[in-house]
């Protein structure tokens, strides 16, 4: 996993912010999130074609489909903002 997301952007971490976002909302892990929500908001098209390239997600025109290694990266980054936090 790590030589995946190893040196990654700041516009393919906000992807990843954004997947942390969700899964501390809901509990649950995150393998998909939105790319465009027609109102406005949208995922740095920069960012998901880095994603992709590095074979951690697959983009549609509206969703952002996260890999296995994805997945456990956004967990990787809710655990360590868990810790930095104290919790």
């Amino acid at each position: 996993m790590a030589d995946g997301t190893q040196g990654l952007s700041d516009k393919a971490l906000s992807i990843f912010a954004f997947a942390a976002y969700h899964r501390l909302l809901s509990g649950e892990r995150v393998s998909s999130v939105i790319r465009r929500d027609g109102a406005g908001h949208e995922a740095d098209p920069d960012g998901v074609a880095e994603l992709e390239h590095r074979g951690l997600a697959s983009a549609s025109e509206t969703s952002i489909d996260l890999t296995e290694a994805a997945q456990d990266f956004t967990e990787t980054l809710v655990e360590a903002m868990r810790r930095a936090a104290g919790a």
